[in-house]
Order: C-alpha cells, then structure tokens, then sequence
C-alpha cells in the first residue's frame, strides 16, 4: 500500500513516517440527514446513532447505542472499521472525539471527548441555524490552545448527509462546486440534493456576511473545524485533514474566511488525505476543489481497496458504494507510514464482519 500524491509533493507525508499521530474525530448532527434519500451513511431511521456508534466503535470496538455496527441499506459497514483497523494493528497516540452537537454522546470512558455546548444544526432546506461566527470562533480558541499528546493530528469526522452542506456551504461562499461532491452512493440522489441546495441558496439573502451565509447552509463540523486550522496556525501543530470532500469544503472555508479577515494561511502545517474511492469516484472532483485555495495545499490518496477480499459487503466498496467517512484516508495514510500492509487490514477489517 502506497501514498499518491493528489496536489503539492510528497514531502509533508514524508516526514511523518514513522512518528506518532493523535486522532481526533469530530462528530455532529444535522436535520438534513432526515431528508428522505439524501445520504445513507447510516441505519434507516436512525441515522442520527451514525457519528455516536462510530465514535463508539473506533474507540472500543464495541457499538454500545445499538446493538450492531452503523451500516448503509446495502450493507456496506461504516469506514469506522478501516480506521479501527489500523488502530488495533499500530495504534494512534491518542482517539479524542469533538462533539460537536450529538444528538446521542458515545457511551466511552477514559477517552478524551470534548464539548463545546453545542446543539445539532437544523435542515438546510428550511435553514440550519448555526450562530457560525460564535461556532467559529469556539474552533479558533481549540485550535490555539491544543496541544496533541501525539507528533501530528489526524482529524476526521462522522457527519451524515455532510457532503450535502459541504457542497451548499462551498457554493454560498461563490465556488463553482456543484458536482464536485462526493456521496455516500454509489449513483448519487442528484435530483434530491438539487432541490434541497436549491432551497437552501434560496434563504439567502443579498446583505448575509459570510459567516450569515455558512450559518444557514452549513453544518458544524464545517465550521467548527475551519476555526480550529485556523486557531492552530498560531501553534506549530501539523493536521491533515483525513476525509474527502467535505474536508476540502472546510479548507474552501478557511480559504474565503482568511480573504475575508486579510489574514495569511501557512499551509506547510496542513494537508488533506482522503481513500482511492474518493479520488477515482467520477462523479466528484476532489482535486479541484483543492484547486480552488488561493494558497497551496499538499494532498495525498491512500492505494488502498478491497481487492484482497471476497466479502460481498467489503467488495461494495470497490463498487463505488461507499467511499470515505470516520477519517479512513488519514488513517490508511497513518498506517501506510508506519508499515502496515493492505493485506493486514482486510483481514482485521473482515475480522469485524464475522
């Protein structure tokens, strides 16, 4: 298993080898994931438990909300699996979670899980209603007073119906990145998303600043963590963002904040690194959104799939089923790094599924 490079060289990724990551995984809720087929990252019904139990199972192993492991209607198991994997086979310095506004906190003790006294975020359709600059400014001041037990932060997130703000969020801002998007199908619910993005831009309204913009469209993951790069650019933390194009969103974030504020971005502290899924996926562009930063960015892919496996549900992934999520392309990168094969992780991977 290898690291591709997406943008920039290889060198950020590079001079992590070997050293030890910290693990944060920030999770939350949105109403939007109860729109009717938006996203299927998750239990039919009960999708809300999709951030919950995969905090739950990455930190344990166990899913203590449910009885079983978040999976889509297909049957194709969360990507919490991959990144539990590569723990279980060279363990992450620390696992620290963000709540970030559960509807359900992970029943964990002993990890690290931060609270920010924040509610889950309302549908985009009728207007998610996040104070964003506070939201905003809660990322900055954890970014600049974090200080990650490990050698660098891997930061994920668990987010259902995410790519559906993201994607409203990059397009408030003014980025051409309607079908730049990744989704958790295969073929994607096209005409769903288009009708709720296009109620969603219709709420707002010519005078909105631009965290009014974001606090109506966007969700708190977005917003929180585009603070928290920002607020850890006063410190000589490296991060890379371990998702596709949701975390690309928040990048485009940081991007029209700093504009906004004239504030510059040291990018040489941060990178993006998603799963071969996302980047191969022909319905996104991960790639061009990153080319949309006004400042350079180094982002990588993990070379990894399940071609070593003939579980049908592991084979979906293959099939464009499902294709990121719970910080799976960091954490392939990680183990990638520190030495461990892609034979090693289907087997600990199918290991879950027996």
């Amino acid at each position: 298993m290898t690291i591709k490079t997406i943008l920039g060289s290889s060198d950020f990724a590079e001079f992590l080898r070997g050293k030890r990551g910290t693990f944060l995984l920030a999770l939350s809720n949105t109403k939007t994931a109860n729109i009717e087929g938006i996203t299927q990252a998750g239990i039919p019904g009960m999708l809300h438990l999709t951030p919950t139990l995969d905090a739950e199972f990455v930190c344990t192993g166990e899913v203590r909300s449910l009885g079983t492991i978040a999976e889509t209607p297909k049957g194709v198991p969360t990507p919490a699996l991959i990144t539990r994997a590569v723990h279980l086979l060279n363990p992450f310095g620390d696992i620290e979670l963000l709540n970030l506004g559960l509807e359900v906190t992970p029943n964990v003790s002993y990890f690290t899980c931060h609270n920010f006294g924040i509610t889950p975020s309302g549908s985009i359709e009728e207007g998610a209603n996040i104070n964003a600059q506070e939201l905003f400014e809660k990322g900055v001041r954890f970014g600049q007073n974090y200080a990650p037990s490990g050698d660098y932060v891997i930061l994920g997130e668990s987010v259902p119906s995410g790519t559906t703000t993201a994607t409203a969020t990059a397009l408030a801002l003014g980025y051409d990145a309607m079908d730049k998007f990744s989704s958790s199908f295969r073929n994607a619910p096209k005409n769903i998303k288009s009708d709720v993005l296009q109620k969603a831009l219709n709420l707002l309204e010519t005078g909105d600043n631009l965290f009014e913009k974001v606090g109506k469209v966007g969700d708190n993951m977005l917003i929180f963590n585009a603070g928290f790069i920002m607020g850890s650019q006063s410190r000589d933390t490296k991060i890379i963002l371990a998702g596709g194009t949701q975390m690309a969103s928040v990048l485009l974030m940081v991007n029209s904040i700093a504009k906004h504020t004239a504030q510059s971005i040291d990018s040489t502290k941060i990178s993006l690194c998603t799963t071969k899924w996302v980047f191969e996926d022909p319905n996104s562009d991960i790639k061009g959104l990153l080319e949309m930063l006004d400042f350079p960015i180094s982002a990588y892919y993990a070379d990894f799939d399940f071609s070593l496996t003939s579980h049908p549900a592991l084979k979906l992934y293959d099939e464009g089923e499902a294709k990121e999520g719970v910080g799976a392309g960091g954490a392939l990168m990680y183990a990638s790094l520190n030495g461990v094969t892609k034979e090693e992780i289907t087997r600990k991977v199918e290991s879950f599924l027996q």
